[in-house]
């Protein structure tokens, strides 16, 4: 699978595995499923993985850290994301957790972006991910903490980044406003922007990938699909957009798009993926993955081939800017 380069030298796969799923996301699944997964990616080229300690309290982080214990590493680049460290809740432990995934509620998350809570954060997913190396570290959602996100936070990063803890240093949010600021004024290496630039919603494409562009800095696009609607070839009104109901405007648009994409032969999530991939600044697109006929979908849709006449009909009707011709 073709890759493209951070200035740090790590180099990301087009298209990433995303494992929140492995977290219990909404649905449970096993370690044996989990596994399967991170095998398959790798026999198709997956080569980027992403977790996080929020995802399923820490359960993603271990599952991953597992699974890469049976599968060759050479060549993986693994990300993970500071900001919430796991406190052990044993007046919570009776019930599931509240945030999405279906786990005991045995600890909680706490916001700290400071020095020591950003060192501990790194040294629990080491633990949890079996490994002495992160590649990459995000400032995960610091949405309301830019104050010591940007300040002790990054200062924390590049800390661990000069000890070759870390590899990378960067920010991921739901949001482009909020990452154009950190790459214009910290010293990250990559940010991670999940559903605003998708075919569905474009707000990263005005400002934080000239910002990216001009700094040096990578982007890698996650949530091409803004959680539901458009993963499937026919666009299904009740399927989750941004993780809640889908405004009827935006269903009617994805129905446009969708329609687009038969027209021209391309199935819906396909056009999702490859989508991102136009812009020369992003660097890798990541979708979530639970199991291994996920893993194998992606890398069918990814490895589709898209004709340039549908980007320039979703362009030339106004439904979807080409950012290979707005870049």
């Amino acid at each position: 699978m073709p890759v493209r380069s951070l200035r740090t030298g790590h180099r990301l796969t087009e298209l990433g595995l995303g494992a929140a799923q492995f977290g219990n996301l909404f649905t449970e699944t096993t370690d044996d499923e989990s596994c399967r997964a991170v095998r398959t990616a790798a026999e198709e080229g997956i080569r980027y993985l992403d977790t996080a300690p929020h995802y399923g309290l820490g359960l993603s982080e271990r599952r991953l850290g597992d699974a890469l214990r049976a599968t060759p590493r050479q060549g993986v680049v693994i990300s993970s994301k500071v900001g919430r460290l796991l406190v052990d809740s044993p007046d919570t432990a009776d019930r599931l957790d509240d945030d999405g995934f279906v786990v005991p509620a045995t600890m909680k998350r706490i916001w700290d972006f400071s020095r020591d809570g950003i060192f501990r954060s790194v040294e629990e997913s080491l633990a949890r991910l079996g490994t002495d190396r992160l590649d990459i570290a995000y400032l995960h959602d610091p949405d309301d903490h830019w104050g010591p996100a940007s300040s002790s936070g990054i200062t924390a990063l590049t800390e661990l980044r000069d000890q070759g803890v870390v590899g990378a240093i960067g920010a991921g949010m739901n949001q482009a406003a909020m990452l154009t600021e950190f790459v214009r004024r910290t010293d990250v290496d990559v940010v991670m922007v999940a559903g605003r630039f998708t075919l569905l919603d474009q707000s990263a494409l005005d400002d934080l990938l000239p910002a990216a562009h001009a700094r040096g800095v990578g982007v890698v696009a996650a949530a091409v699909y803004n959680s539901g609607l458009l993963s499937t070839t026919a666009v299904d009104g009740s399927a989750y957009y941004d993780y809640g109901a889908a405004p009827r405007s935006v269903v009617d648009r994805a129905a446009r798009i969708a329609a687009i994409c038969e027209r021209h032969g391309v199935e819906l999530p396909a056009a999702a993926i490859h989508y991102p991939l136009r812009h020369p600044g992003v660097t890798s697109v990541v979708t979530g993955m639970r199991t291994a006929e996920h893993v194998r979908s992606n890398v069918a849709r990814y490895r589709a081939v898209i004709p340039e006449a549908l980007w320039e009909e979703l362009h030339f009707t106004g439904l979807v800017p080409d950012p290979a011709r707005t870049s």
